[in-house]
């Protein structure tokens, strides 16, 4: 039986770790933000590598959808989609994400924020996720009644194998002892902007254990990170909870 994921986060919520836990799997393909190129493309905003990112993928938004929804490449039973939340823009139409196995990928807004900013600036909320993660979840809860699985970024690096399982069980599938560990380096899939933003998944060959980032965010981006926070709340009251 196949599988497709299509996994919905926002940026620096160890979205790339997760995708390369799936991709150490023999029977699993996976894809690195299909989204970018067509973001960019209709917003025409400045990200690190702009003109190189849309080069390198289609801008065309239906025909994105077209290619995710289609047969699973290379004959594999798994398809791993890494979506960032907040490529999706407002006016684009998401129902047909009711045909994937969705799930929500969070992390608290103070570490987020901490290390986006290390790497781009922030000048409002919709650049972080969580608006569009709330809107994904409301939408399959109200259409599906089945909302999407959520998981907590820390609740992954304290507890990775338990996570993954829980997460397998949900989209029955079986577990792999492989996820949980993967060879050093860059991969063929990870997007062009990956020399930017994966040096320290690059560097890493599992889970890092968790620890917690003490670090103050700015007055300056108070009001964003209080709007965060009641989306966060929320997301994280649904999350998956171990036994």
């Amino acid at each position: 039986m196949s599988c497709s994921i299509a996994m919905w986060s926002g940026p620096r919520n160890i979205s790339t770790a997760f995708m390369r836990s799936f991709e150490n799997r023999s029977d699993c393909f996976v894809s690195d933000e299909p989204f970018y190129s067509y973001f960019l493309h209709k917003t025409g905003l400045e990200h690190p590598l702009r003109d190189e990112i849309i080069k390198s993928g289609v801008i065309s938004y239906n025909q994105i959808i077209n290619y995710i929804k289609g047969p699973i490449p290379h004959s594999k039973k798994i398809w791993y989609q890494k979506h960032m939340a907040h490529h999706i823009l407002p006016k684009d139409d998401i129902n047909w994400i009711k045909s994937l196995n969705n799930c929500l990928l969070i992390r608290h807004p103070n570490e987020v924020m901490l290390s986006y900013l290390k790497k781009n600036e922030i000048d409002n909320i919709e650049q972080l996720g969580y608006v569009q993660q709330v809107k994904i979840h409301d939408m399959l809860d109200k259409e599906l009644g089945k909302p999407p699985i959520i998981i907590d970024a820390q609740n992954l690096l304290e507890k990775p194998r338990k996570i993954l399982i829980k997460i397998c069980e949900n989209f029955q599938i079986n577990f792999d002892e492989k996820m949980l560990s993967w060879p050093l380096g860059p991969r063929d899939t990870d997007g062009i902007w990956g020399q930017h933003w994966y040096k320290q998944v690059e560097s890493s060959t599992g889970f890092r254990p968790y620890v917690k980032n003490n670090g103050a965010i700015s007055s300056k981006y108070k009001t964003i990170y209080s709007e965060c926070m009641k989306h966060y709340d929320f997301l994280y009251q649904n999350r998956i909870i171990l036994d």
